[in-house]
């Protein structure tokens, strides 16, 4: 199964692209989608969008599994991100990938084994799992990969988390 694992941002949408097979992992890609604040935000969707299905064509995912919103006390950051988010749903949607979304704990749990994981930990485990030199920089990057991880470890259960 080719996993597309994203963590959504506005100005920096990390991915992460794992096939899964065998209960092993192998990374095929991963990077960052990274708009231009003082672009109009028509735009920057749209360099989201079209950058996200040239990763499609590329890889061919299965799945797309995607961190849910976390709110934080920004509402404006908070639509921003939701407006991204809205965009990689739809190049999903629109290639016919199914969708699952996850929340952070679901991620740290799904990667660490425990909830309460600190970024440290979840970064580590999954260098580890994906047998890395390195942890994947910025952190968006290390995110999308950790949520391609989650959903290999969370997927058999079904349409569970799966947006309908």
């Amino acid at each position: 199964m080719i996993i597309l694992g994203i963590d959504p941002g506005i100005a920096i949408l990390g991915y992460g692209v794992v096939e899964y097979k065998g209960n092993t992992f192998k990374p095929l890609g991963y990077g960052g989608i990274f708009t231009d604040a003082k672009e109009a935000m028509p735009m920057r969707l749209k360099k989201i969008y079209d950058e996200l299905q040239q990763i499609i064509d590329k890889y061919h995912p299965d799945v797309v599994a995607i961190e849910e919103l976390f709110f934080n006390k920004n509402v404006k950051t908070a639509l921003l991100v939701g407006q991204a988010r809205g965009v990689a749903i739809l190049a999903a949607a629109n290639n016919e990938i199914d969708i699952y979304e996850y929340t952070p704990l679901q991620v740290k749990q799904g990667v660490v084994g425990y909830g309460r994981a600190d970024k440290k930990q979840v970064q580590v485990m999954t260098k580890t799992l994906l047998n890395l030199k390195s942890v994947p920089k910025p952190d968006d990057v290390a995110d999308a990969l950790a949520v391609a991880i989650c959903h290999a470890h969370s997927g058999a259960f079904g349409g569970l988390f799966k947006i309908k």
